[in-house]
Formats: C-alpha cells, sequence, structure tokens
C-alpha cells in the first residue's frame, strides 16, 4: 500500500486524470480518495507549463550581463534553473505536498514525452525530492485508458533517458542561442543596426529555406510564351488538344504559334495514337501532427499553432488521442478498438452516409497497424469517447472530422482511375495532346472528396478509336508568362521543416535528417514559426510566408556558416534520439556544443569583414528599429515640396509636406509602391533633380521591371520613366 503524490503537466489534465475516482477539489491540487486504484488515496497537483526555467548567463557570471564581444563565448560548467517568478506559488504548493509524510511515492504525469518527461523531473529536483518515482505513459485521456495507466505504472528508470535528451536540448539550444545571437548582434550593431537578431539551431535554418524562396521570387525574370489550342470534331464527338513537339508545349514566338493555328484551321485530324494507364490510390494514412497541421493550413488557413492547440483542447476533452504525434500508425491494441469507436460515429447523422464499412477491420493491414512505426505514440484517432461533432464550437468541430473521417477511409477500397492520352496529328504534321481521366472506382474519395483532393482540371474524353478521323473545329493561340516559385503556405513550411533533408546534397545527412524528422519536431515546428514572427523575421500575409528584410540581413549575415544549415540540427538531432534511446553520454554531447558555440563566433567574426549591405537595406531596417523602440527623432527634411514652399518629410508610411496643418498641402509619396521601398535618399534626390536613382523590382501582376520615379510637374505627380535601351 501506498499513498502517492500525482504531477500532472497543467491544471486541465490534472482534471481529467483525476475524473475516473472519487476527489474533492482543493487550492492548487486535488485530494482523491480511496478507491481500487488508489486504496490509501492521493494528491494530484500540476505544473502550470514550464514551472522552471534556466537561469541567465549573469547568475552564473556577472560579467555576462552586459552584451560584450570580449565576453564571449558564454560556456558555464553546468547549468541551473530556477522557478519562474510567477509561478512561485504552485511550485510552493508542489513541494508542501511533497513533503507530506503521508506521501511516500511519487507518479510523474507529464505529457507522455520528452518536454512532459523533462517538465515534472525538473520540478522533482528543484523540490529536492527523495522519494521513489513512477511514470504514468498514455496517450489519450479517457477514462479507461487513465485507469489502464495508472494500473500499470513504468518504473522511473524506463524514462530516464529521455530526461536526459530533453535537458541535452534545451541547454545546448541555450548555448548556440546566447553565443550566436549575441555575435551576430554585436557585429550587426557595429554596422550602424541597433536591433537584437535572435538565433536558433531550428529557426535559423528554416528561416534560410524562407528567405532562399524569397530569393529566388525576387530574381526571377518572367519570359512570355504561347500555346496553341485546338478543339477536334471526330463525327459527333468533340474533345481539345495542346500543340507539342518534343513534349514542350510552350512556344517561343507569337509568330510562330499564329503560324501552327492558322496552318490548322479546319484541317484534316487522326488519332495517332491512344494510352491508356490505370492508377490505384491507397487510402491516405491516419494523421500525425504534421499531417493534420498541412490539411487544415490548407483547407481553413489555420496557422500551425491554431491547429496543434484546438488538437490539444480535443485531446483534454479525451475525444482524440495525444496529439503530438510523428507517428501515422497505431498496434494491433488500438485497431481493436476501432469497430466500437467507428459504430459509434455511424450512428450520426454527419457520417451515416459513410456506412456500412466496405472494411470492417483494418487489424491486418500494415498500412495502418504496425507495432513497429509507433515511437512514443500512435497516430492521432479519435477515442472511445465519441461525440458529436455539432456539439463542438466552429473550429474544434473542423478538426475533429478531419481526423473522424481519416479513420473512416482507412476502411474503404482503393480509388482507381483510368488515365487516357490521345495524340492527334493535323495533316500529318502538327501534333496535339489530350489528356483525360476517368474514375473506374471512387473507393475512399467518397469520404475525404471534400478535403483531401486537389481541383481536377483534366477533361472527360470522348470514346476513340486509333486512326479515327475528323477536322480542326477550331484552333487558337493563348499567351502565358513564366511564373516564379510560389511563395510557402504555413502547411506547406511545416512540410517543408519535416522534409528538410532533400535540400542537402550529403547522402549521410539526408538519412540522417530522414530519421530525425528534419527541422524541429512534432511538437516544435508550430513554435518555431511563430517565433520567426515575433522576432519578424517573417510575414504572414492571405497565408503565404514572406522573408522581411530583417529576417534576410540576418541570413545574409551568416552566410555559409553551419549555423543555418539543416546539417548541426541532424547531427545533433542524431545524438539527442542516441541519448533519448540511452545509447550515447549527455556529458560528452555538452563538450560538443560547447565548442560548436566558439566555432559560430569565430565564424562571424571572420565573415565579418565581407558584410556589404545596400542603403536602402540598412536605412528601412534601422526606420524599423527606431520605430519599434519608441525613439524620438527630430523629421529630417528632405527636400523642397513640389507644390508649395514647404518641406518633405517622413509620415509614417509615407512621405508628406510639414505645410498640410497650415495650407492642407497634399503633396505625397508613398514609402512602398508595387513591393519597393523608397528610401530618403532616393527622395531626396527627386526632390533636387526631378527623379530618382534607376530602382530594380517593381512587381505589377507577377512581372518584375526596373524603372526611374519622375515628377511630371505639368500633370503635378508621381510617374515612372523607364530606362532607355
Amino acid at each position: 500500500m501506498s499513498f502517492p503524490l500525482i504531477i500532472a503537466e497543467k491544471p486541465d489534465q490534472g482534471a481529467k486524470l483525476a475524473a475516473p475516482f472519487p476527489h474533492k477539489k482543493k487550492k492548487g491540487y486535488i485530494e482523491i480518495s480511496s478507491n481500487q486504484t488508489f486504496p490509501e488515496g492521493a494528491y494530484l497537483t500540476w505544473a502550470v507549463g514550464h514551472l522552471c526555467e534556466l537561469i541567465p548567463p549573469e547568475e552564473y557570471d556577472p560579467k555576462w550581463k552586459k552584451w560584450s564581444l570580449n565576453t564571449l563565448p558564454i560556456l558555464p560548467e553546468s547549468f541551473h534553473y530556477k522557478v519562474k517568478r510567477d509561478k512561485w506559488n504552485q511550485f510552493k504548493i508542489i513541494k508542501d505536498l511533497l513533503n507530506q509524510p503521508l506521501v511516500d511515492e511519487v507518479i510523474m504525469a507529464g505529457d507522455a514525452e520528452r518536454e512532459g518527461e523533462a517538465i515534472i523531473r525538473i520540478i522533482l529536483k528543484q523540490a529536492k525530492n527523495r522519494k521513489p518515482m513512477k511514470r504514468l505513459w498514455i496517450s489519450s485521456l479517457t477514462e479507461k485508458a487513465v485507469i489502464h495507466g495508472f494500473q500499470n505504472l513504468l518504473n522511473e528508470d524506463e524514462t530516464r533517458s529521455i530526461y536526459f535528451e530533453a535537458m541535452s536540448r534545451a541547454c545546448a539550444d541555450w548555448l548556440i542561442g546566447m553565443n550566436a545571437s549575441r555575435v551576430y548582434t554585436l557585429l550587426l550593431q557595429q554596422k550602424g543596426i541597433n536591433d537584437v537578431f535572435s538565433t536558433g539551431r531550428v529557426q535559423t535554418p528554416t528561416l534560410a529555406l524562407i528567405v532562399e524562396r524569397e530569393k529566388e521570387i525576387e530574381q526571377f525574370k518572367s519570359e512570355p510564351f504561347w500555346e496553341v489550342k485546338a478543339t477536334f470534331q471526330m463525327d459527333q464527338k468533340k474533345y481539345e488538344g495542346i500543340w507539342h513537339l518534343d513534349q514542350e508545349t510552350r512556344i517561343s514566338t507569337q509568330e510562330k504559334a499564329d503560324a501552327i493555328a492558322d496552318f490548322c484551321k479546319g484541317k484534316k485530324a487522326r488519332v495517332m495514337d491512344i494510352q491508356k494507364e490505370r492508377k490505384e490510390f491507397h487510402p491516405p494514412y491516419l494523421y500525425n501532427l504534421s499531417a493534420l497541421q498541412a490539411m487544415a493550413n490548407k483547407l481553413f488557413k489555420f496557422p500551425p499553432k491554431k491547429t496543434l492547440d484546438i488538437a490539444q483542447k480535443l485531446y483534454v476533452r479525451g475525444i482524440i488521442s495525444y496529439p503530438r504525434s510523428d507517428s501515422s500508425f497505431v498496434t494491433k491494441e488500438e485497431a481493436e478498438m476501432f469497430p466500437e469507436i467507428l459504430k459509434q460515429i455511424g450512428e450520426m447523422n454527419a457520417y451515416k452516409d459513410y456506412f456500412p464499412l466496405p472494411n470492417q477491420s483494418i487489424i491486418d493491414n500494415k498500412r495502418y497497424v504496425n507495432p513497429k512505426k509507433v515511437t512514443d505514440h500512435y497516430a492521432i484517432i479519435p477515442t472511445e469517447q465519441v461525440v458529436d461533432p455539432s456539439r463542438l464550437e466552429k473550429d474544434e468541430q473542423r478538426i475533429y472530422d478531419l481526423i473522424i473521417k481519416r479513420l473512416i477511409a482507412a476502411h474503404y477500397e482503393k480509388s482507381i482511375f483510368d488515365y487516357t492520352t490521345i495524340h492527334t496529328i493535323v495533316e500529318e504534321r502538327a501534333t496535339f495532346v489530350s489528356k483525360g481521366k476517368q474514375m473506374i472506382q471512387e473507393g475512399w474519395r467518397k469520404v475525404l472528396h471534400q478535403t483531401d483532393d486537389k481541383k481536377d482540371e483534366d477533361q472527360l474524353l470522348p470514346v476513340l478509336l486509333k486512326d479515327e478521323t475528323g477536322i480542326v473545329k477550331q484552333s487558337r493561340v493563348k499567351e502565358g508568362k513564366t511564373q516564379p516559385p510560389k511563395r510557402y503556405t504555413e502547411g506547406q513550411l511545416i512540410t517543408l521543416m519535416k522534409t528538410a533533408g532533400k535540400f542537402t546534397s550529403d547522402a549521410e545527412l539526408q538519412s540522417i535528417l530522414k530519421k530525425t524528422e528534419g527541422l524541429g519536431t512534432e511538437a516544435t515546428r508550430a513554435g518555431i514559426i511563430t517565433v520567426l514572427k515575433d522576432r519578424k523575421y517573417i510575414e504572414v500575409t492571405k497565408n503565404l510566408v514572406y522573408a522581411t528584410k530583417k529576417g534576410i540581413l540576418l541570413i545574409d549575415s551568416i552566410g555559409k556558416s553551419i549555423l543555418a544549415s539543416p546539417e548541426m540540427t541532424a547531427k545533433w538531432e542524431k545524438r539527442l534520439q542516441e541519448i533519448g534511446e540511452g545509447q550515447a553520454s549527455p556529458a560528452i554531447f555538452m563538450e560538443q556544443a560547447k565548442k560548436l558555440s566558439m566555432k559560430l563566433i569565430d565564424d562571424a567574426k571572420s565573415a565579418e569583414g565581407q558584410w556589404t549591405f545596400s542603403e536602402d537595406l540598412l536605412e528601412e531596417i534601422s526606420h524599423f528599429t527606431s520605430k519599434k523602440q519608441g525613439r524620438k527623432h527630430a523629421k529630417a527634411k528632405l527636400g523642397a515640396c513640389k507644390k508649395c514652399d514647404g518641406s518633405i518629410v517622413e509620415k509614417g508610411n509615407f512621405y508628406g509636406c510639414t505645410n498640410y496643418q497650415k495650407t492642407k498641402c497634399d503633396f505625397t509619396i508613398s514609402k512602398k509602391i508595387l513591393g519597393k521601398t523608397i528610401s530618403q535618399k532616393n527622395i531626396s534626390k527627386l526632390l533636387k533633380d526631378g527623379k530618382t536613382e534607376l530602382i530594380k523590382g517593381f512587381k505589377k501582376e507577377e512581372r518584375n521591371f526596373d524603372a526611374y520615379l519622375e515628377w511630371d510637374q505639368e500633370r503635378q505627380k508621381i510617374q515612372f520613366l523607364f530606362p532607355t535601351k
């Protein structure tokens, strides 16, 4: 018999863990009465997330308080935690309960993963716990799962290695963050940029990928092309095709395209070849967190963090399994529960049309049931505590519906399509290709056709025979332009981080990154994107991710340093996994992290001599920094107003006349024109000489162009002046 103290990670999880047992709520804890699982009763309390934090540099050594190149690197001999000031009351409750003579055992009940392990163990270390510990390890918060978990506790040493992994990760990231952030901030200050530049082992290589795409878009030069499309009439059958030569459909000149179109009009056409290919598509895998975040972003434009927050709420309600899972598989134990879960789902109006299911069980289907591919947690699935989605808030309903439908679809047959390619030749000279598809078996698309499918633009082709003849009913030329690479959405960014290995040519690193799931973990990726937003390195507009000038400046400064490469994360994640599996030494890993910190400082100092930044970029970032820090400067007069005797000064998002208050002079110039920021230097030149310097990269309708800005005195307005060739 024992009287345990159970420590959960958060209050709402604590309430769920107490729910199956008779209990009374107290201030900061719950008292569980005697029951079959706890014959003597128990106390249950909780952290409030991270109750403790690593102490700041100055608490190791006072000289580290001041940011100075002379005091780098910052390398504590050992790392220490302290209780957060605003969490002290809850820590005291935990410590007082821990010291109760009645308590003779501690049950660690944080989330069943690295971070949950570390949160509870750090609290116990700060409280100087000497009592024996056990571990609750569950993947859902249903009453059945909770009772089963408490009746099958793990020994403390079974999960100790993942605590070492979490600690190694946190301390090494602290080292890299503190040293790299300070050295780049201080060196950039010497260039006149007074801002703080945060860096990190995961956030910086992620930012580098975004900046790389930003530059690809900026440097892209759109080129025109033309295509020839024809409508064929074969007896009573009509279909369309596009001219092609050697698989290429784009024509470089309009003259050639017009000539082909004119040649084909009304001419004889023959079906030269018909190719058919049958493709079978298996139902998609069950969701892991990254896949769920990507789909919710695609369908609902949810930021990844919002999806995680909603999934966490559904988990705490007990209606889905643990959301921070990186697995898309379940074990047979979970698969045995599916028939009962699906029976409840099938009785709901929202899903009854999908029942009866083609497959009553998938327990022997290794696409879904594969214990070898289940890591700490299995896929995100609905639990046996099924609720009607209509009872949930709208956004919760959307996420719950996605998870339910994925499980239903897994019990459906394959989706089968026939893909047809027809080659039609005109007057035995000009060849056209037509593509279409026909659904042979709907299968799982009956369930997911409104969620997972891309828009289907393939035409439905008539039944044709080889050598069948007809005429070209119509031929026309369509003009197009090559398009720059598309910006990432937030959902695509999550997927990009997960698959970061494909961005390195090193075969060994590709293999490591694939095994370690790329940049970050399922639990941290959404937070990394949030950090990049908060640091003003990226902006998200209409779900598209843009790198800011500040983000570009940092990545340009870091250059080819390993800090911006997935390489460091790959090697670290491999070693951290080995620590978590008890196969590597945390102490050796931390020594390597200290050496890397020193190398990053040396890299930055060596690169600083080659840094060159445009005046426009420095001016824009300096202005942003001054505005952010609330500095009040006398507004510099940039030149004489073109409409009155006033002066032009900067006014937030535009340049305007100082006489506005007196005479309502309406002379203004927007600070940003067609995507380009107009610098103070160029405004001064415009006011003095009548035109700016040549400004490169104006953007209009996916087209980039270079131009001067010129003042038209007669029309009293700004206009573009294009350079003469």
